[in-house]
């Protein structure tokens, strides 16, 4: 079978990500960028290897299967609908809307019929997806509660509606944010070692469930890239607990029973598999591993299935729930500029 063409418009740094996994993986697929200035075409074309133009004829003339959205997170949507309209189907990066006015738009695209595929791959990190299994097939029995301190916003909400089975429930958030100061040691281009200290906002927000269940939210950016600050999960369930790597539960004999998670590649993906995976799942350690590879693979992932979704499969990441993801977030930012004022899941008319 041909690789998959996409074409990727933009040229950040997530926007790279696209341009890298292409040339990893050349027998599966093909990757033009189209950007704004001849300065940028040069610039990932010499971090990503893959070909850039400022044309759109140009663009056009590679034949992409599907438009790949990796602009800023204010314009995303406009990059999605402006393409999705003109019958592309695209894959955009998270959030699918960074307003209530973008959110109402881009659900009216969808029922118009548009193609629109959210890249929300946090749920696809090998390590998540082991942990996620384990609580699908009831290791913990009933999950009730989940304290997640691992990724921020609409990542966080597609998280725990997998880790607690809460998908189209109603919920009621409280929250509060808090300024500290702390320590920087590590960033995107490598460790800090000055000491530098810059002031950071931890949200912290409780979610309750119709259901019952709940969840508590608490995030600072400073944990994606730090020495000394960690990310953690816990899924507590009626017969059993999921925290980090390790899943405690009961046997069918109600005897206490262990397993370490390992960030397993699923069949359907080895063809995804390297060296660089083999050694993350080599080297286990009782804190999640979030590394860039895994990144790498969690996006691969769905680039590789949306050739199904193409020929007319299951969507990778269905809008909905990526409209879902985005007004979770939406309602979290206004839950933590409101101090423990009560917000609800609805949606603002």
């Amino acid at each position: 079978m041909a690789p998959l063409r996409y074409l990727i418009v933009g040229s950040g740094y997530r926007a790279e990500y696209y341009g890298r996994i292409a040339m990893m993986y050349p027998e599966l697929f093909r990757a033009m960028y189209l950007c704004r200035s001849e300065e940028k075409t040069a610039r990932m074309t010499k971090n990503t290897g893959c070909p850039a133009t400022v044309s759109r004829e140009e663009a056009l003339a590679f034949g992409p299967d599907f438009i790949v959205e990796a602009v800023d997170r204010s314009h995303g949507s406009d990059v999605s609908l402006e393409w999705a309209e003109q019958g592309f189907p695209v894959m955009a990066e998270t959030p699918v809307a960074a307003s209530w006015a973008q959110w109402k738009a881009v659900r009216a695209a969808g029922r118009r019929g548009a193609r629109i595929v959210c890249l929300e791959q946090y749920h696809r990190y090998p390590i998540l997806m082991a942990g996620i299994e384990a609580v699908r097939r009831g290791d913990i029995g009933q999950p009730l509660s989940c304290y997640l301190s691992l990724c921020h916003d609409y990542h966080a909400a597609s998280l725990l509606r997998r880790m607690l089975g809460t998908a189209g429930e109603s919920y009621v958030m409280h929250g509060i944010a808090q300024e500290h100061q702390a320590a920087e040691t590590d960033s995107r281009c490598g460790a800090v070692l000055d000491g530098t200290m810059k002031p950071r906002q931890r949200d912290v927000v409780h979610i309750a469930y119709a259901s019952g269940k709940t969840a508590l939210y608490d995030f600072c950016p400073i944990q994606y890239r730090s020495y000394i600050r960690c990310r953690h999960v816990t899924v507590r369930g009626d017969r059993g607990e999921w925290s980090d790597c390790v899943v405690s539960g009961l046997d069918a004999h109600n005897q206490p029973v262990r397993q370490y998670l390992l960030p397993e590649i699923p069949a359907r993906y080895r063809i995804l598999d390297d060296q660089a995976l083999r050694d993350v799942r080599r080297n286990w350690r009782s804190e999640i591993p979030m590394d860039t590879r895994q990144d790498e693979f969690a996006i691969a992932s769905m680039l590789l299935d949306m050739g199904e979704y193409l020929r007319g499969g299951p969507s990778p990441y269905p809008l909905e729930e990526a409209l879902d993801d985005a007004a979770f977030w939406l309602h979290l930012q206004e839950a933590v500029t409101h101090p423990f004022a009560p917000v609800g899941s609805g949606i603002p008319e």
